[in-house]
């Protein structure tokens, strides 16, 4: 099987080797890029004679997939898949498998990244610092016993609710399906609505599909308490970042930190969010550590090794 890697997938080209030697070993064939292609054209020229692609976040078109006569199957080194043109891989009978929990731990550590420097003021107060100022004007409130409120219990929805739990929140989640770990935690399962009236922190976990795009628009948000805070380390069309904008100016809530936008980074300077109050920016970076990209490409070549086998894992079409 000839196996291209049609973007880098941020291991080191040492561990790449390692790949390289174990499939080699099994008859295989393993053509790594080390730069994204800058065109359809290029892709399709990459992709034109493997029988198996592994593509991290770029998007991935039907001319492409279609192209690609030899295409049997493709290891996506992330989580999300909806860059891909899945109804291609369904015509052509393409099984894709995606690296699911690879960034989990990643991703919910974050979230309280984002959370603590809203609620401590801890960027403002760097600002501060630097300026010759006091710390007035920026005490902040602590994470005990605040209601931590998750939409989109998954996997990573119940690591961030773990770690709430050991801060000593209560913890809401939306009642869209039930898992072990609420009732480990004792969470609280209630309407999207509700939760968003209830809650003081509101961290979004959801995919991104036709049913969740502005699934946070000003009607939810409005809502949410002066007080309370947004999270967004899912997907950016998820909320509808110009009503989300316009509450943040208005002081409707507290602040928000988003790591994930419409568009992957850079954002265009007349993005609402860039001038927006009491908000922390991060350019998708949730699930980016060396850590997280080490298990993820595990877990896309154990994908690979599992299809070989006739035993093919984390399928998703």
């Amino acid at each position: 099987m000839k196996i291209v890697m049609i973007e880098p997938i941020n291991i080191s080209m040492l561990k790449i080797e390692e790949y390289r030697q174990t499939l080699e070993a099994g008859g295989h064939q393993l053509i790594a890029y080390s730069a994204r292609a800058e065109s359809n054209e290029e892709m399709v020229k990459r992709a034109e004679d493997a029988d198996i692609l592994i593509i991290a976040n770029q998007p991935l078109p039907a001319e492409v997939i279609n192209s690609a006569k030899n295409l049997k199957m493709i290891s996506v080194a992330f989580t999300g898949f909806d860059h891909i043109a899945m109804d291609a891989c369904r015509e052509n009978d393409i099984l894709v498998s995606n690296s699911s929990g690879y960034a989990n731990q990643a991703v919910a550590e974050l979230v309280f990244g984002l959370t603590i420097d809203l609620m401590r003021k801890i960027n403002d107060s760097n600002t501060a610092v630097r300026a010759g100022k006091t710390r007035a004007g920026l005490i902040g409130n602590e994470l005990a016993g605040k209601n931590f409120g998750i939409i989109g219990f998954g996997s990573i929805g119940q690591k961030t609710a773990r770690i709430a739990d050991a801060f000593g929140c209560n913890i809401l989640v939306d009642n869209h399906k039930k898992h072990q770990a609420g009732e480990e935690l004792g969470v609280e399962y209630l309407p999207i609505p509700e939760l968003m009236q209830k809650s003081d922190i509101v961290s979004l976990h959801v995919p991104l599909k036709d049913s969740t795009v502005d699934l946070i628009d000003a009607e939810e948000i409005a809502l949410m308490k002066n007080s309370s805070i947004l999270i967004n380390t899912a997907r950016g069309p998820v909320v509808n970042s110009k009503a989300l904008a316009e509450a943040l100016n208005e002081e409707e809530i507290a602040g928000a930190g988003i790591d994930v936008f419409e568009i992957e980074p850079p954002i265009p300077k007349d993005h609402p969010l860039l001038n927006a109050k009491n908000t922390i920016l991060t350019p998708h970076t949730a699930f980016a550590t060396e850590e997280a990209f080490i298990k993820r490409a595990e877990i896309v070549f154990a994908n690979i090794e599992a299809w070989l086998a006739g035993k093919p894992q984390n399928v998703v079409s």
